[in-house]
């Protein structure tokens, strides 16, 4: 269990001392509860949650009042955790004004500690603004779900040698606008280790490879919860076949009359049972 809060200078203290520390995805308090007992020091309440939770083809629906429920919800189950609020699709790009007043929404009603936003270079400007209002930002780089639209589909970035210069260039940017850490999804690992290198800011990564600070996976993926595991992705348990069997368990007990039981009802005092049957019967 979690016995005191993690703060940013952990984070930013894993480039020093050689250590690394596990990042899970989380979208409600009972689970967020159970990993700040497990002793989960980052979370990301990722708009993941519109395929996890929601069953969305894309992340590209969930809105902002959303976000901000599941992840008030994640702050309450863990309140020690670095907890890091994903700002969804619609809510920043606009205009930097746009972003700032939902970021600052954002973390007036969550609590959260940073939030994460899938850039492009044209993003400095509100990563600058946020950075100056005292805001942790997390720039997101590499595959940015958000963006499927342009991309096509969900495939690794970096693929070529351009590309991974335009990310390296992209993680060099952001810091300078003021970002406190980067997230890069899906690339090879000699990308990720050239934007670890490259930079002073702490490095997650989401199938980038060992060189990052920290990585971060779907919980739900590594449970065995969703239909399709990513290569990046360690195999944590198989939970979907023991609540399939659970589920159907109950359904038969119910269909067979085993349940409910003696053991499950609540019992009135003798003497008031009683007065009520001989009320029925009289």
């Amino acid at each position: 269990m979690l016995t005191k809060k993690v703060t940013l200078a952990d984070l930013r203290a894993l480039r020093t001392n050689n250590q690394r520390m596990g990042m899970l995805t989380c979208y409600d308090y009972t689970t967020a509860r159970m990993m700040h007992e497990a002793g989960v020091p980052l979370i990301l309440v990722g708009d993941s949650a519109a395929s996890v939770m929601l069953g969305y083809d894309t992340t590209l629906p969930v809105s902002l009042s959303f976000m901000i429920e599941i992840t008030a919800a994640v702050r309450r189950g863990a309140p020690l955790a670095l907890l890091v609020a994903d700002m969804p699709f619609g809510s920043y790009q606009a205009s930097v004004g746009q972003g700032v007043r939902s970021v600052i929404k954002m973390i007036k009603r969550t609590g959260c500690d940073a939030v994460k936003l899938e850039v492009s270079d044209n993003s400095v400007g509100l990563v600058r603004a946020l950075a100056d209002a005292g805001v942790a930002v997390i720039a997101h780089l590499g595959l940015k779900p958000q963006a499927v639209g342009l991309l096509g589909s969900y495939r690794f970035q970096g693929r070529t040698a351009a590309e991974a210069r335009e990310i390296v260039a992209s993680a060099l940017l952001m810091q300078g606008a003021g970002a406190a850490a980067i997230l890069i999804e899906a690339v090879p690992p000699e990308v990720a280790r050239e934007v670890v290198d490259k930079t002073y800011v702490p490095v997650i990564g989401c199938g980038s490879g060992p060189s990052c600070h920290s990585s971060v996976i779907v919980t739900q993926d590594g449970l065995g919860l969703t239909p399709y595991r990513p290569r990046f992705v360690p195999a944590l348990a198989d939970h979907a076949t023991a609540l399939k069997a659970a589920f159907a368990q109950y359904v038969e007990a119910v269909a067979a009359g085993r349940y409910p039981a003696a053991e499950h009802d609540y019992v009135m005092p003798p003497a008031e049972k009683q007065k009520f049957l001989e009320r029925i019967y009289s």
